[in-house]
C-alpha cells in the first residue's frame, strides 16, 4: 500500500439525533484502522446539536455550517480531509465493519477503479419486509439512466477534485448520480462489493425522498446539464430509456391481471355507474 493510505469517513448530518451516533459508531469500528472521522453539521436543531457535542471527543473534526445543503456540506469535510481515500456516509445509515478493509484492497488491486460501492439492506420505516438492493456498478454507461451505485460509496479525494466537486446548487436529491457522472465521465468504473455492508434506511421526508417528488425536474437538469455525453452516448441511452418503458408497461400489464385488481373493478365499475347516473339527474 502507498503511505498515505488514509480514508477519511465524511458524514454529513442535519436533525439526525435519532440516528448520527449509530452511524459514527459504524466508521469507529471499521475493521481498516487507517481513518478519520469528519461530521459536519449542516446547520441541524439543538437536539442534534447536543447529540453532536457529546460525540466530538470520538471523532477528529466536528464542522459547523448554517444549513446549506447535502452537497455543501460534502465538499467541506472533503476540503478538510486528509485521507488519498473519501468515504461519504449518510447519517441515518450505517456500514457493517468490513466495507473499508475490502475497499481499499479493490482500490489497490485494480488502477481503473474510481468507486467502491456494494450491496444495501433496505430498513422501511413502516412496517414492512426488508430487502436487499444489488447495485450494479459499472462503467459510464451503466450511470445514464439511474444511480447504479449507493450514494454512500468511496472515491478518492483527487478525482473528486478533478471532476469538479459535487454540485452545491442541487439540493433536492440525485446529487450523488450527477457527480458519479462526472467521476466516470472520462474513464473508470464503479467496483461493487457483491454483500450488503451498508444499511440503508428508506424514511419520508429525506433527500432521497424529496428527490421521488421532484423527479422529472431533477432529470432534466442532469440531461441538460451533460447532454454531450448523452449525445455521445445516444444508442445506449435510447436503448435504456425503452427499456425502462417496456419494464414499466408491463408492470402495469401484471397488476391490472392481479387478482385485488380485477375485484376491485367489479366492485367500483358498478359504483362509477350509479355515480354517473346522479350526475345526469
Amino acid at each position: 500500500m502507498e503511505k498515505n493510505d488514509l480514508i477519511s469517513v465524511i458524514i454529513p448530518c442535519y436533525n439526525d439525533a435519532e440516528f448520527i451516533e449509530q452511524a459514527v459508531s459504524s466508521a469507529i469500528s471499521q475493521t481498516y484502522s487507517k481513518k478519520e472521522i469528519i461530521v459536519v453539521d449542516d446547520g441541524s436543531n439543538k437536539e442534534t446539536k447536543l447529540v453532536l457535542k457529546g460525540l466530538e471527543h470520538k471523532i477528529e473534526k466536528l464542522i459547523t455550517q448554517d444549513n446549506l445543503g447535502q452537497s455543501t456540506a460534502r465538499n467541506r469535510g472533503i476540503e478538510q480531509a486528509k485521507g488519498k481515500y473519501i468515504l461519504v456516509l449518510d447519517s441515518d445509515d450505517y456500514f457493517e465493519q468490513a466495507f473499508c478493509e475490502k475497499a481499499i484492497v479493490l482500490f489497490e488491486n485494480n488502477p481503473i477503479i474510481k468507486l467502491v460501492t456494494c450491496y444495501a439492506n433496505l430498513i422501511f420505516e413502516k412496517e414492512r419486509d426488508n430487502s436487499i438492493r444489488k447495485t450494479r456498478g459499472g462503467d459510464i454507461r451503466s450511470f445514464l439512466t439511474s444511480n447504479s451505485a449507493l450514494g454512500s460509496a468511496m472515491f478518492k479525494k483527487e478525482d473528486w477534485a478533478k471532476c469538479g466537486n459535487y454540485d452545491e446548487s442541487m439540493r433536492n436529491g440525485l446529487e450523488d448520480w450527477e457527480f458519479y457522472i462526472r467521476l466516470l465521465s472520462n474513464g473508470g468504473i464503479a467496483e461493487v462489493i457483491k454483500e450488503p455492508l451498508y444499511n440503508y434506511r428508506k424514511r419520508e421526508g429525506t433527500t432521497t425522498a424529496k428527490a421521488n417528488k421532484a423527479k422529472y425536474n431533477l432529470l432534466k437538469f442532469i440531461y441538460s446539464k451533460h447532454k454531450n455525453l448523452y449525445v455521445k452516448y445516444y444508442e445506449e441511452f435510447i436503448d435504456q430509456i425503452l427499456d425502462i418503458i417496456e419494464t414499466e408497461e408491463r408492470d402495469k400489464i401484471k397488476n391490472r391481471n392481479r387478482l385485488e385488481f380485477r375485484l376491485g373493478s367489479l366492485i367500483l365499475n358498478p359504483l362509477r355507474k350509479i355515480k354517473a347516473i346522479f350526475k345526469c339527474v
